[in-house]
């Protein structure tokens, strides 16, 4: 059983490509991804590298993997929107460690600017939690 990282990684160009595929499917295999991305790619990749990628995933604990007969399917762990929750909680947490009261500055101007219903929404969303 794999454990997973409260905080799951960046994603990098290729692996975004392949997460979007996924949460769009909800789950696939190998082929399935690569002809979903080559068709709209400028130059295909080969089987290998998207196998290569999806395995990677899922060893950062991104994709689960079952196994029907010879093929490996994947779903992803989180959905996009707790994976971009989780994501930008990190970030956050992160400015505000390296710079304090500075970033935490910046963050009250931004909400200062923002269209008052959006601020409004936000401020909802915030007593959510």
């Amino acid at each position: 059983m794999m454990i997973r990282s409260p905080v799951p990684p960046p994603l990098h160009e290729l692996e975004t490509e392949v997460m979007q595929a996924l949460w769009e499917r909800r789950g696939s295999s190998v082929r399935e991804i690569m002809e979903a991305l080559n068709v709209r790619a400028a130059r295909p990749r080969a089987y290998t590298t998207y196998m290569t990628i999806m395995t990677r995933l899922a060893g950062k604990g991104l994709l689960e993997r079952t196994r029907e007969g010879r093929t490996d399917f994947y779903r992803p762990v989180y959905t996009q929107g707790q994976y971009t929750d989780l994501r930008a909680h990190a970030e956050v947490d992160s400015l505000v460690d390296e710079f304090g009261e500075v970033a935490l500055g910046h963050f009250a101007r931004q909400m200062a600017q923002l269209d008052p219903r959006r601020r409004r929404a936000l401020q909802r969303l915030v007593r959510k939690r």
